[in-house]
C-alpha cells in the first residue's frame, strides 16, 4: 500500500543532523523518515520547519534561535 508521511508542511521538529547528502543538505530522520536540511552539520541538533513533503523524503528549513 501506498505510505503517507506522518509529517505536515510547516509543523516544527527538533531533529538531529545525521550524516550529509551529495549535495551537502544535513540529513536528519523523523520517525524513520528521510529530512533534509539546509545549512546543518552532523551532529547538530536543530528546530526545523517542514517545508515540503515528498513520497520519500521531506524537506525542512533550519530555524533560527
Amino acid at each position: 500500500g501506498f505510505f503517507e508521511p506522518a509529517l505536515q508542511v510547516g509543523e516544527v521538529y527538533s531533529v538531529r543532523i545525521e550524516s550529509l547528502s551529495e549535495r551537502g543538505e544535513g540529513v536528519a530522520k523523523i520517525d524513520g523518515f528521510v529530512v533534509f536540511v539546509r545549512g546543518g552539520s552532523v551532529g547538530e541538533v536543530l528546530d526545523v520547519r517542514i517545508e515540503m513533503v515528498k513520497p520519500r523524503f521531506a524537506i525542512a528549513r533550519k530555524l533560527e534561535p
